[in-house]
């Protein structure tokens, strides 16, 4: 079973909202800018029924080197996380 690829998940959304292909496409396009910028304003977005993004702070720790088994010191960063919705996990499990 192959992954479904964005255009034919642009194909299948058309299809079922009766939209334009444009306008899907601009739609999804306008969802994500305004995800992005939800959580680097405030720190977490919630898309309902689907997820959470949350932006969290990693801790500075100590790591190895896998070729050289040399012990490292992994700097502190920011990542984002996604915590799935309890309906989405309902859903598909």
């Amino acid at each position: 079973m192959s992954k479904m690829t964005k255009t034919q998940m642009v194909a299948s959304l058309a299809e079922a909202t009766n939209m334009s292909k444009k306008e899907v496409v601009a739609f999804l396009e306008g969802m994500t800018d305004l995800v992005y910028k939800e959580v680097k304003k405030n720190g977490e977005c919630i898309v309902p029924g689907f997820g959470k993004l949350v932006k969290a702070k990693r801790k500075a720790r100590e790591g190895r080197n896998p070729a050289t088994g040399e012990t490292i010191k992994i700097p502190a960063k920011t990542v984002v996380k996604f915590r799935l919705a309890k309906a989405a996990k309902d859903a598909i499990l």
